[in-house]
């Protein structure tokens, strides 16, 4: 895409975002990796649904501004992010409802509950606390960000990333809805976790689904006893990650 398309991808998830109430007021922050390595970034102080093209920001991989008005105060959230994950092309950043209950609850989403969350995305992790605008909120992503494409924010909100925009903004959809999902379940009595079996049969459905992710997700064995979700080791090989996990179950 163009700078020119980029800015309006940005406008689109902008309202997006604030239509489906994912955003209030000032809230929630968006950015894009350009061609030439900047970032062209959500201002500071402006609704995500009613921003302009030419009210965006470009800065560079420092922070330094390059054009535009101020950049959002999250900024180096986003900008810890292109530096670790060189695949990643956009980071969304939002307070969806659902999502930001859970995280506020200090929940994770990670239980082996839903197939589509399974097959694209794989576990979607609780970072610690750290307090936005500083740089305690990338710390405490760091454990997560190599193998995951969508965080909990403990008591502030949800991260995503993607190879562009939309996914970035497709993968914040399905955190909410997910999140909204097995909120219901919890209400009906709780929700049902799949077995291993059933996970390993999923997992070989990703490459149809065109899911890139690295994340393994959480193998269950038996009556609710989960197993420890390894979406934060950083390994390079999908098999072998899937193979440390079912050895882990194994042994169990």
């Amino acid at each position: 895409m163009t700078e020119h398309e980029l800015r309006q991808t940005i406008l689109e998830v902008g309202r997006r975002l604030y239509d489906k109430g994912y955003v209030a007021a000032n809230d929630g922050n968006i950015s894009v990796r350009l061609a030439d390595g900047r970032v062209l970034t959500t201002p500071t102080g402006y609704s995500k649904g009613f921003m302009e093209a030419d009210s965006l920001a470009v800065v560079d991989l420092e922070g330094h501004a390059v054009s535009g008005a101020k950049a959002s105060s999250e900024l180096p959230l986003h900008l810890f992010i292109y530096k670790a994950r060189p695949d990643v092309m956009a980071v969304v950043h939002a307070h969806p409802p659902y999502a930001t209950g859970f995280a506020t609850a200090g929940v994770a989403l990670d239980k082996c509950v839903l197939a589509e969350i399974i097959v694209t995305m794989g576990s979607i992790p609780l970072a610690k606390y750290g307090t936005p605008s500083t740089d305690e909120l990338p710390k405490s992503i760091e454990p997560y960000i190599q193998t995951c494409d969508a965080l909990l924010l403990t008591n502030h909100g949800v991260v995503t990333v993607g190879k562009d925009l939309m996914d970035a903004q497709f993968k914040m959809e399905r955190v909410e809805h997910s999140a909204h999902i097995l909120f219901n379940a919890r209400a009906l009595g709780g929700e049902t976790v799949l077995s291993k079996d059933e996970v390993t049969k999923l997992y070989g459905l990703r490459d149809s689904y065109g899911a890139s992710t690295k994340n393994p997700g959480c193998y269950v064995h038996g009556n609710d006893d989960d197993q420890d979700c390894n979406c934060s080791e950083n390994i390079d090989d999908f098999e072998a990650i899937v193979e440390q996990v079912l050895q882990a179950v194994t042994r169990k």
